[in-house]
């Protein structure tokens, strides 16, 4: 995705950046700065939608983690569970500590059938997360030029690029063009960057991963629910939609239900934590019972 920036913004983007890496780096070099997540086998009630719950449902796991199931199977987005990200280096992860811990350990999940990663950035492709993750009866389903970036132990690592198609066990999964970008590192911007669509049956499942404001789901045939990131948009706004454009997006896309994600977990950007929720239940006015899943842990 190519970008043109105004000097003042190019601004502001450089400052906040300056605002919070340097201090976070220290952190990290110093081994500060992490919150513990929770610890012990807890069993949270969703986890029983496999045992002849309902056929779709979806909980928020912090960032843009989501558990999805659908058709019979477990899908887990983005799964970040580590208390900081960015690269590692000498064993020790270099980058932002959580604001708020995974509201469950990677040990209470089901099984998982597949991981959807939507991008390379540190937010979203965790390796720590995903080495912890890595299964011989799991598949990640990824964009492209991301595969080599994945953990050894999965049964099967596939690569989509936009328009492309997965399927598996009556469960099909599309991929969406967004308006991001997919680099890890800045001299790697060829890697690519996926929104997906989701079907089984008659229920349906958008996952948006990273997106500023777009036209990209309009023609989907609509959703049961729609999982957006509603954060990072101060004054990332070119790369992460704000919430009344998330809110517009998913009316156009004809979701039932929209679940607001990747906000609250991580420091990325100048809005309050708290700001992107309000602005988005604002936004929906009396359709506000239409947002799901509004804290870390909640369906």
């Amino acid at each position: 995705m190519a970008m043109r920036l105004e000097p003042r913004k190019l601004g502001r983007m450089v400052s906040s950046g300056v605002r919070r890496y340097p201090h976070q780096l220290l952190l990290s070099i110093m081994g500060r700065g992490a919150g513990k997540g929770p610890e012990g086998a807890v069993v949270p009630p969703w986890w029983r939608w496999g045992d002849g719950g309902p056929s779709l449902g979806a909980v928020w796991l912090g960032h843009a983690t989501t558990l999805v199931r659908l058709g019979g199977l477990w899908i887990l987005t983005d799964p970040v569970f580590s208390e900081r990200i960015g690269p590692r280096v000498a064993g020790r992860t270099l980058g932002l500590s959580r604001l708020t811990p995974a509201p469950v350990p990677l040990s209470a999940l089901p099984p998982i059938d597949i991981v959807l990663i939507s991008h390379a950035h540190f937010d979203h492709l965790d390796r720590p997360t995903l080495a912890r993750l890595a299964d011989p009866r799991t598949k990640v389903v990824t964009a492209w030029k991301t595969a080599g970036l994945i953990p050894p132990g999965f049964d099967k690592v596939i690569e989509l690029g936009p328009g492309e198609v997965f399927e598996q066990e009556g469960v099909e999964i599309a991929a969406v063009p967004v308006e991001h970008w997919g680099a890890r590192f800045a001299l790697d911007r060829k890697r690519g960057c996926n929104a997906y669509a989701l079907r089984a049956g008659n229920e349906r499942v958008v996952f948006a991963g990273d997106t500023a404001e777009t036209g990209a789901f309009d023609d989907l045939p609509g959703a049961d629910l729609a999982v957006f990131g509603i954060g990072a948009y101060d004054p990332w706004e070119h790369a992460h939609a704000t919430p009344e454009q998330v809110w517009a997006m998913a009316r156009r896309l004809g979701a039932t239900h929209l679940m607001g994600v990747h906000h609250s977990t991580f420091d990325l950007s100048e809005e309050p934590p708290d700001e992107p929720l309000r602005r988005l239940i604002k936004a929906a006015g009396e359709l506000h019972d239409r947002i799901v899943g509004r804290a870390p842990g909640e369906a």
